[in-house]
């Protein structure tokens, strides 16, 4: 039997509900409590998984040795750092911090006390993800679409940190090539920040990828397109789905793609306990947060506002 590891919930609204629920139901970990801003939520979470509500962030760094922190954008280095201090374990939300500064202090903190440090891009615990890596070749041209109802919350930051991020940190991983060049535009709609956004990028390996994100669409998307030299792969996020085309003897073949399907938070948690557990890296780090974050900083930095 795996050794069972504590773990608490700092922040259960929205994603932080979701979080608790996975820890609850592990049998890889023991929720030994949450927290949370608004007291009546985290004892509402609390009575709901059958765990305590602590009255103190304070409490709950003393009483676990992992946690996760599921806060707006803004607490992220104020609420990891005193968990970080006394070498807990800890799994962030995207985006890891507000700047890369602050990032970079959440990264050193980790390292000066031994602690690992994850964060949680979702989307690459997507079994969809691992059928497309298995087919990788050399990317020439990603395009990138992810669209969702104005969701009205995480509106502390844009749509360039709060979706467009995702697909920032899962092309950066699938390129592995410096970025030369960044254009982009953005337009506020209900929000002070940009609510849709596009960003083209270009690699020094040659490769372009293309993304468009909004949080003001009718429907939800989320779809990736890889063209590479002998295939052109097209999968979804959210159906779990994809196809290749390849040429075969002068003609264009369509095959589907077998997709394990599964939970992806509920895959990034237990690969998280695992990570405790046996002293391994993260496979999305503080170091590649902070790349995609430093992706994403200059995306809004180079922003071109389309006129009204």
């Amino acid at each position: 039997m795996s050794r069972i590891v504590k773990v608490g919930v700092a922040g259960v609204g929205h994603m932080g509900k979701e979080h608790a629920r996975i820890y609850a139901e592990s049998k890889g970990a023991e929720l030994v409590g949450v927290h949370d801003s608004n007291p009546d939520t985290a004892k509402k979470i609390a009575e709901k998984c059958k765990t305590r509500a602590f009255s103190s962030l304070e409490e709950m760094v003393e009483a676990v040795e992992a946690a996760s922190i599921v806060t707006p954008t803004t607490t992220h280095l104020a609420i990891a750092a005193p968990f970080l201090k006394k070498g807990k374990h800890v799994l962030v939300e995207k985006p890891i911090a507000m700047d890369t500064a602050e990032a970079r202090e959440l990264v050193n903190l980790a390292d000066q006390h031994g602690a690992k440090l994850a964060v949680g891009h979702v989307e690459r615990f997507n079994p969809v993800l691992a059928a497309l890596e298995e087919r990788l070749g050399r990317p020439r041209f990603i395009e990138a679409h992810r669209l969702s109802p104005y969701p009205g919350r995480s509106t502390d930051i844009g749509v360039v940190m709060d979706l467009m991020i995702h697909d920032l940190e899962i092309i950066l991983h699938l390129v592995r090539s410096p970025v030369t060049s960044v254009d982009a535009v953005g337009v506020p709609v209900l929000s002070k920040g940009e609510d849709i956004a596009n960003a083209r990028i270009r690699f020094a390996n040659g490769c372009v990828a293309n993304l468009t994100t909004s949080r003001i669409s009718p429907e939800k998307l989320r779809k990736i397109r890889v063209f590479q030299d002998d295939a052109y792969l097209s999968l979804d996020y959210m159906k779990q789905e994809g196809e290749i085309y390849k040429r075969l003897d002068g003609k264009i073949t369509r095959d589907k793609i077998p997709v394990m399907k599964g939970e992806p938070l509920k895959n990034q948690l237990e690969e998280f306990l695992d990570n405790v557990r046996q002293g391994t890296d993260p496979r999305v780090g503080g170091s590649h947060g902070f790349e995609a974050l430093k992706l994403a900083s200059q995306i809004c930095g180079q922003m071109t506002p389309v006129a009204g």
